[in-house]
């Protein structure tokens, strides 16, 4: 089995993320902040039409890293901030990160499964 990629600090991960989003044009802020070194991310990509795009990270059958969509598709404001709330009361450490794009771009390089 190959291990799977050092993973990078939560911290330095969402601070190049902001950066990223705010280069292309979009905006992004932290709506959770998590454990600096290795809490679990959660990103919610708004089109700024009241639907939500929920992201949380994974890790497939290899150990790469992953983003999953726990919904599918993109669901009303409401919906992913209630599923938010309760992940960061069963994680203390969960980072949320949200990005406001009208084209629902992630700006992660990850595939979105």
């Amino acid at each position: 089995m190959i291990p799977a990629a050092p993973r990078l600090k939560a911290g330095i991960f969402i601070r190049a993320l902001i950066r990223r989003a705010e280069v292309e044009g979009a905006s992004a802020f932290i709506v959770r902040k998590g454990a600096e070194e290795a809490g679990a991310v959660i990103l919610k990509v708004a089109t700024l039409d009241g639907a939500v795009l929920v992201l949380n990270q994974a890790r497939d059958g290899k150990g790469d890293l992953v983003w999953a969509r726990p919904f599918g598709a993109a669901v009303p404001e409401a919906r992913a901030a209630d599923w938010c709330a309760r992940q960061a009361q069963f994680d203390p450490d969960v980072w949320i990160l949200e990005i406001e794009d009208r084209q629902g771009r992630a700006f992660v390089d990850e595939p979105v499964i």
